[in-house]
């Protein structure tokens, strides 16, 4: 018991030692403001928060993120192929895809995919 106890004490001391000399070495600079503040994709941290956000950056990112998880639904059907018949697997891939390019149209028409107006 007393190993144990002297060996995490040993353990503390050392990890203690190590994280105070790498504090009291590290560069520390404070005037440098940029390495300071965290990157908030662009945005100024310690500006106000309430800045005008266009909303076309918005639904870009959500038709893409859309598209991107009906793609991921669709590849399984690839490796579903080989154990199920061949005809279901069809009308299911077609029927997947007739929805996609249905609601790609529907964003078409109604402007979502223009950038410029």
């Amino acid at each position: 018991m007393l190993l144990i106890t002297l060996i995490v004490t040993l353990v503390f001391v050392i990890s203690s030692a190590v994280m105070l000399i790498s504090s009291m070495l590290a560069k520390k600079t404070i005037l440098d403001r940029e390495k300071n503040s965290p990157f908030e994709c662009g945005f100024d941290p310690k500006s106000s928060a309430r800045l005008p956000f266009s909303l076309r950056f918005f639904l870009i990112a959500l038709i893409f993120l859309i598209f991107d998880v009906e793609i991921t639904l669709l590849l399984p059907l690839a490796s579903i192929m080989n154990f199920t018949n061949i005809k279901s697997w069809m009308f299911t891939g077609l029927f997947f895809m007739i929805i996609l390019l249905l609601g790609l149209y529907h964003e078409w028409n109604q402007g979502a995919l223009e950038w410029a107006p």
